[in-house]
């Protein structure tokens, strides 16, 4: 039976309503999640008469196949509607999948644009790039016209993951793509009465930096540009780039005119944690707001919850703010309305405090630890068999995440670069 053939809208969200709200201990509470199949990439944020919120979804298991759009919506990020399939493969364009994209409001409607997916009987891959439209009547994205049907010349078909932008008025699109020398990059098409126009790559001076760039963003900061991508075949080192594949940006100047990003600086991850990957940002009065997808690529069997029918989530929105060419995030205010209990407490070096087993499973942790004239401080949480260690090293200005005493789920460590006065704050989610 084909992938086509499998999609039923009607049963698939009414599994879905059975499946909310979550019962489940393993599931989490405050982050976008799914109750059974494979959540990867945001790729359609947008405001329009609220918060809309697509994501890749695979409905029938954890593999990654059946790449579909689910869509839920929000007005305080707090609550959600009870996730809809909106999106799925149905014809010869998108029958291996409806691969990643973007959402923006058009003359009063919610526009989608994503890249279809499809391969021949070798094995070919073939990547066009489609409008739709969707509509809350029905619940699902009506499929349009292609604008792009396929890469430049000198390009493969690892072109996906389009992504809507203004400057002075006139609309682009910049898009991951791989050259045929196996080079990653970003391609820009400018919207015409004629229809999207190549306008060339998005030259930058990174060098040997992947074979492949994915999801890419390019932001506005005042005068600054900040493209975000995520590179794929970049080295890890000592104290970056140590997930599979890496999530981050340049800030710059973009022109559209050269087709360059004009002074930027090096490249700098958005996160240094041990899940994070394919960040979307929707902007909007004057805020641009991030959310990626908590998962990693080909890392599957890291996942407990694989052998349970489900696996991974989104991250909690951030608001992202440029400063000295670097970015900041911060998780959006609204979360501040999820809080109804406060407990504080004092502690000194080498003390233990307990906290209400009921209390510690949803918790915002707001810490501030003295570093002083310390070598290292470190700070345990315990919960159970589990223990997450964070430790911080003051003459090296080194951050370590330390998850090897963990039972349940991904173990390691991931170690970074943190400059701290005299005190480190770390604001930590507890999310079941």
């Amino acid at each position: 039976m084909s992938a086509v053939e499998n999609f039923d809208k009607r049963d698939i969200d009414a599994r879905l309503a059975e499946g909310f709200p979550f019962t489940d201990r393993r599931h989490n509470r405050f982050h976008l999640e799914m109750p059974f199949g494979l959540i990867n990439d945001p790729n359609g944020l947008a405001y329009h008469n609220g918060w809309h919120i697509f994501y890749q979804w695979n409905p029938f298991g954890c593999a990654h196949k059946n790449k579909s759009w689910a869509h839920t919506k929000t007005r305080d990020f707090c609550t959600y509607s009870v996730p809809q399939l909106a999106l799925w493969p149905s014809d010869a364009h998108d029958k291996d999948g409806c691969y990643s994209g973007c959402a923006a409001e058009e003359d009063g409607r919610l526009r989608v644009l994503y890249t279809c997916n499809a391969k021949d009987a070798e094995g070919n891959r073939s990547s066009v790039q489609r409008f739709g439209t969707y509509t809350k009547a029905s619940g699902m994205v009506k499929k349009e016209e292609i604008i792009i049907d396929g890469p430049p010349p000198g390009f493969t078909a690892y072109f996906r993951d389009p992504y809507l932008f203004e400057r002075d008025g006139v609309r682009y699109l910049i898009i991951g793509a791989q050259t045929e020398e196996e080079r990653g990059c970003v391609l820009i098409y400018r919207e015409t009465a004629d229809g999207w126009v190549y306008r060339g790559e998005l030259k930058t001076q990174l060098k040997d930096f992947g074979y492949m760039w994915e999801c890419p963003n390019l932001l506005s900061f005042g005068d600054y540009d900040v493209l975000l991508f995520c590179p794929q075949g970049v080295p890890a080192r000592a104290y970056d780039r140590q997930n599979l594949y890496q999530s981050g940006y340049i800030a710059g100047h973009a022109s559209m005119d050269a087709m360059e990003m004009l002074m930027h600086g090096r490249f700098k991850e958005l996160d240094h944690g041990f899940d994070f990957y394919a960040p979307q940002v929707v902007t909007h009065e004057g805020r641009h707001i991030l959310i990626g997808w908590m998962g990693m690529p080909d890392r599957e069997d890291d996942y407990p919850t694989r052998a349970e029918g489900w696996m991974h989530s989104l991250t909690l929105p951030r608001v992202l703010t440029l400063r000295q060419g670097h970015i900041f995030s911060e998780p959006v205010h609204e979360l501040k309305a999820l809080r109804h209990r406060e407990t504080e407490r004092t502690l000194e070096a080498g003390q233990t405090s307990h906290f209400e087993t009921e209390l510690f499973d949803l918790t915002e942790l707001l810490l501030d630890i003295e570093v002083g004239e310390a070598y290292t401080v470190a700070l345990e949480l315990v919960y159970g068999a589990e223990k997450l260690v964070f430790r911080y090293n003051r003459l090296e200005q080194v951050m370590t995440i330390d998850r090897t005493k963990m039972r349940q789920g991904g173990r390691g460590t991931r170690i970074f670069k943190l400059y701290v006065d005299h005190t480190l704050s770390l604001r930590i989610y507890v999310d079941r």
